[in-house]
């Protein structure tokens, strides 16, 4: 029995012996592997330190402190870290490593680098972080290519993608960025609240932040401010980190596929105050389906045209190149939907509100806005632009801006391939400073079929009510009339055809409402492409060679008629019947002097004279060529003899009721 007792022992010695001394071996040969990684920092002229490191075997849990990394080329100036306790350490393959848990304790991040021609410092700080279900590289895999803040951004990001971990949380975190000369100075952010969730080799299912606070100090030297605001309830849904690597990848220049980096980023409310006394608030925002093709967006090109130099104002040809620059980064950038709702600004002149900013299929437009004006409330329902293209607005801005020198001709008019139309609804202003309103129901324009910068086809469709202008001599019979307002409506539409070269204006309708309705067909035949330019001696060549086509006119009273004879009255000084009389007495005069060279104008003397009689009638003419009627030769008749000019066509007329 004692022998057996005493070998017991002996074995429960050994046992323990061997226990501790495999714990040492294991926690030497982990220590060897950190010091290892830190070597490999110091090898490329960086400095790496790091405190006690401890090893627990049967947890498996794996403990660093004091660590501090200077890597020794911008733009990241300094890491720090209290301590990094991983649990549950495993090792999934020669290049990767894995942990149940990790936690980080007082993390500090210093960057320092040239973005452009600012010089940029800040500093990152996370009180505390915890991974979960973490797999990740055993060491880093090279080294940023340059010291620009994009390859170290590229750089950080490919690191990323070799990461998987079923999430993290950050409770808080705190930014300081000082951007050097530029005229953004001190910015300071404090985040609270971080979770991302499913982090799968540089993709991030869900990523979601409870709040923001920041504040942004200006260096203008006219006018210092400091904005201080706060974000709440920000998601980000789908975030693929590979795409951006792609965009910053000098290898992928002729990438031209577009690759999606988040399927939706939402906030909710947003405020933002100023010292200068404005107060900006939004109510939430959200785009959706966000992506970049690799071959226009190129953010590294455009960081190298920036001005090292501030102070000294850019040439024109470096403002045009920048631009276009800046032009072909955004063509590189895909935009599915954005909205903007439930916006406000303060200012001393009052509170503006708007319901909503949208985006979506090319369609840019501001709904329910609600400002203040001069002369009082400004309100609009809707104004959109359609087939919006920031890259070609920015394109269009770039070649009419030449310092010194208005834009010629054809620069503003490229505005036409720029857009396809624009729209406004309901809107109501102060109408000058006489306490009345211009209501407009819509205005729409739209237009296309360019042939260079000039629109063969358009069609403006615009109903809107505005008040009579007593400051206006030509509306004062409307003011006698106890016309205290106009209702216009207006749709007018021309298109041309290649194919058989004409142009043809319809519709062509003006309603003036409690006046007049009038409506218009005119066709022009042998119209040649060539007449959609910009040389004049081009176009009066081409006008020469334009024939007038069917001319069509109506117009219904609705009290034009009446307005006419009551003004024609007070002129004369006489009653209206009389005045009436004499009107029609005139036509008919005049009508004869026509028929003596048109005997088909009779009839449209005697139709005109019957819609002056009898008010509430719709006189109707039609006008056809009897032969070829060159367009600027009857013009240039009407303006001298108009009853020549009227004798080149078979006129034909009715009233009705």
């Amino acid at each position: 029995m004692k022998r057996i007792l005493i070998g017991l022992i002996v074995a429960a010695v050994l046992v323990a012996g061997g226990w501790f001394g495999f714990n040492l071996y294991v926690q030497h040969r982990v220590t060897a592997e950190i010091e290892a990684a830190f070597e490999q920092i110091r090898s490329g002229g960086g400095k790496a330190s790091h405190g006690r490191i401890g090893f627990d075997l049967p947890s498996r849990t794996l403990t660093i402190e004091d660590i501090n990394v200077e890597p020794g080329r911008s733009p990241i100036a300094g890491f720090k870290a209290a301590r990094i306790k991983a649990a549950g350490v495993g090792q999934t393959d020669d290049a990767h490593v894995s942990a149940g848990t990790i936690e980080i304790a007082g993390v500090e991040l210093a960057i320092s680098g040239e973005a452009g021609a600012a010089g940029l410092k800040g500093s990152y700080k996370i009180p505390q972080a915890t991974l979960t279900n973490y797999s990740g590289p055993t060491r880093v895999q090279g080294a940023p290519a340059s010291e620009s803040v994009l390859d170290a951004y590229r750089f950080t990001l490919e690191q990323f993608a070799d990461v998987t971990a079923a999430s993290v949380t950050v409770p808080s975190l705190s930014v300081a960025m000082n951007t050097g000369t530029g005229v953004t100075g001190d910015v300071d952010i404090t985040y609270s609240g971080l979770a991302i969730r499913n982090i799968n080799r540089g993709k991030i299912d869900t990523a979601k932040l409870d709040h923001a606070v920041f504040a942004i100090t200006t260096r203008q030297p006219s006018r210092p401010d400091k904005l201080t605001g706060e974000l709440s309830d920000m998601v980000i849904d789908g975030f693929d980190a590979n795409a951006v690597i792609a965009a910053l990848d000098p290898a992928k220049a002729n990438d031209e596929t577009y690759r999606r980096v988040y399927r939706q980023v939402t906030t909710g409310s947003y405020a933002l105050t100023s010292t200068q006394g404005v107060r900006a608030q939004v109510g939430r925002i959200i785009v959706e389906d966000i992506g970049y093709q690799p071959s226009k967006f190129r953010p590294g090109e455009l960081l190298a045209l920036l001005p090292k130099d501030s102070s000294a104002p850019p040439t024109p040809a470096q403002s045009r190149e920048l631009m276009e620059k800046i032009a072909g980064v955004y063509e590189g950038l895909r935009v599915g939907k954005a909205e903007i709702s439930n916006l406000s600004a303060t200012t001393p002149q009052g509170t503006a509100k708007l319901d909503a900013i949208k985006y979506a299929e090319g369609e840019f437009a501001v709904e329910g806005l609600d400002a203040p004006a001069a002369a009082g409330q400004f309100k609009m329902d809707r104004f959109a632009l359609k087939s919006f293209s920031l890259p070609s607005l920015l394109r269009w801005t770039a070649s009419i801006a030449t310092p010194g020198r208005a834009p010629s001709p054809d620069q503003m008019l490229g505005l036409f391939g720029v857009l396809a139309g624009a729209e406004l609804k309901g809107v109501v202003a102060p109408f000058k400073n006489i306490r009345k309103l211009v209501t407009v129901d819509t205005v729409s324009l739209d237009w296309g079929q360019l042939i260079g910068s000039i629109p063969s086809k358009a069609h403006v469709v615009a109903k809107f009510v505005t008040p009579t202008d007593a400051s206006d001599p030509k509306q004062l019979p409307l003011l006698a009339a106890g016309i205290d307002k106009l209702a216009i409506d207006l749709d007018l539409g021309a298109a041309w055809t290649q194919q058989s070269n004409s142009l043809v204006l319809a519709p062509a309708t003006l309603d003036i409402g409690g006046i007049a309705r009038a409506q218009a067909r005119l066709a022009l035949a042998n119209v040649s492409r060539d007449m959609f330019s910009l040389d004049p001696a081009q176009v009066t060549g081409q006008a020469m060679q334009i024939e007038t086509g069917t001319i069509e006119l109506s117009l219904h009273d609705s009290g034009v008629v009446d307005l006419v004879v009551a003004q024609f009255a007070r002129m004369q000084n006489v009653s209206r019947d009389a005045a009436r009389s004499a009107i029609v007495e005139m036509i008919r005069a005049q009508g004869e002097k026509v028929a003596a060279s048109n005997i088909d104008a009779k009839p449209a003397v005697d139709a005109i004279a019957s819609f002056v009689e009898t008010s509430g009638q719709t006189l109707t003419i039609k006008l056809t060529p009897l032969g070829k009627v060159p367009v600027l030769q009857l013009m240039d008749v009407l303006n001298n003899e108009p009853i020549v000019a009227l004798a080149q066509f078979r006129m034909e007329a009715s009233t009705g009721l």
